[in-house]
């Protein structure tokens, strides 16, 4: 058998009298110093030997170019969206995997469930107000947080927008692993915009042909971005909840899918208002879908509001750059490494703070694990108030097992009810709470906190 000659090399192609491959080479490939730097940063820097800033930008792009990928989002000519994975990307990606699936299966994993309904609420809370301060809610959080554990009305308009995105956070999580369709969606942005809105009408519903569409604008009222026509908007968005439910085309890592369904619902802009908050609702849903679990209780719009020029910068490179999605994915990735970091500290204080409060009340047989959740707060927080409601919202009980929890603590002396104005149920920890909790030992076994029922 005789094998065939290879072809014939041809002639390697030349950048200014130089091999294409020699060219790439100085450049030092799609990044620099491992970050993916857009052409406004690149022209500050200085340019590796025997390269001007041009050239080096050329070779950069050649390199990109040969790994992009391409996704089924296009701008308004019809060109693709694109994207690539640098290493630096990669390297994330399997740390965010590697986070979901070891905090699964982590030796104190029961400890979490067991006061994983305390965090998913206090992270909620926390996503619902930094999500809406993002699109220009003014509160603080801790008057924000005292509503909704709480159960007050909203006072005004900047209230019930963080209480709007407190309820669709929890929508989220009901849809599951559900699909996601223009009716969801739209049962979304109603009960994120309710009664914020200047048109009732506006809530739930999507720009329609002959509506005035509603630009991203600067502080100078320059347009930044200019979305699509509203009479491609049903064709567009049918395409993003294809994308969205993974019905065809190549393979996406779920987090990469994530990110772009973020970006896509942004760059529609259907909505008369809420598209951001929308937006980062369709990143929670494809994440949890996907089973990255610890996203139930991440806040990535605290990091965002951090620093929100960089949030809109990364959409700009993008659309001043080719499409180019890696601006805004490599943003993104950023953030979600540091909401994971936050995330573990967090955790790891609350269960040692759990763990404490365990070894001081582990004789005191009676109290299950939302009071003696409540004591430890109460520990930290002399000056703390609870109500029925709040407990009940805290622990995700029902309001007769909230209502058991407290009044077993008062009658162990471990809490204090009074009446204020027309409440009758508020509670408040004892002057001397700390010394109480401290005093808390075998010979309380005796009392009559240690015949506290459960409650479970």
């Amino acid at each position: 058998m005789r094998v065939p000659h290879s072809p014939e090399p041809v002639d390697a192609p030349q950048v200014g009298g130089v091999p294409l491959i020699d060219f790439l080479a100085r450049a030092g490939g799609p990044t620099v110093d491992g970050e993916y730097v857009h052409w406004d940063k690149l022209r500050r820097l200085t340019p590796p030997a025997g390269l001007n800033h041009r050239q080096w930008w050329m070779a950069i792009k050649l390199s990109r170019q040969a790994q992009y990928r391409t996704l089924p989002l296009n701008d308004t000519s019809g060109k693709p969206f694109v994207y690539m994975l640098p290493d630096r990307v990669l390297e994330a990606l399997h740390r965010i995997d590697g986070h979901a699936s070891g905090w699964t299966v982590a030796p104190d994993e029961m400890s979490l469930q067991r006061t994983g309904d305390r965090f998913i609420v206090s992270s909620l809370i926390e996503e619902a107000i930094s999500s809406s301060q993002l699109e220009g809610a003014s509160t603080t959080r801790a008057i924000a947080a005292n509503m909704i554990r709480n159960g007050r009305k909203p006072r005004d308009v900047h209230e019930r927008m963080i209480l709007n995105n407190f309820r669709a956070m929890n929508e989220i999580r009901k849809i599951g692993d559900g699909p996601m369709t223009l009716s969801a969606l739209l049962d979304l942005h109603r009960t994120l915009t309710a009664n914020t809105l200047d048109e009732l009408r506006d809530e739930g519903r999507i720009q329609a042909p002959g509506d005035s569409r509603v630009g991203v604008c600067d502080n100078d009222g320059h347009i930044l971005h200019a979305p699509p026509p509203a009479e491609l908007l049903p064709l567009r968005l049918d395409a993003m909840f294809r994308f969205a439910n993974e019905d065809a085309g190549a393979f996406v890592h779920p987090v990469v899918r994530a990110i772009v369904l973020h970006f896509w619902l942004a760059y529609e802009h259907p909505f008369q208002d809420g598209n951001g908050r929308a937006a980062r609702s369709l990143f929670y849903w494809c994440m949890m879908r996907r089973g990255y679990w610890p996203f139930e209780f991440i806040s990535i719009s605290r990091l965002l509001l951090n620093a929100p020029a960089r949030y809109g910068r990364a959409f700009l490179e993008t659309e001043s750059d080719g499409n180019d999605l890696t601006y805004f994915i490599s943003h993104q990735i950023d953030v979600i490494q540091r909401a994971l970091d936050d995330f573990r500290v967090y955790v790891e204080k609350k269960l040692n703070d759990a763990r404490e409060i365990e070894r001081k009340l582990k004789r005191h047989a009676g109290l299950n694990h939302r009071q003696s959740a409540l004591l430890a707060h109460a520990f930290r927080h002399p000056d703390a108030e609870y109500t029925v409601r709040s407990h009940r919202m805290s622990h995700n009980v029902a309001n007769a097992t909230a209502r058991t929890d407290l009044l077993r603590l008062v009658e162990s002396g471990l809490l204090e009810r009074a009446r204020i104005g027309r409440r009758k149920n508020a509670f408040f920890p004892p002057a001397d709470i700390r010394q109480r909790i401290e005093a808390l030992g075998p010979s309380a076994q005796q009392g009559s906190a240690a015949e506290l029922p459960t409650g479970d």
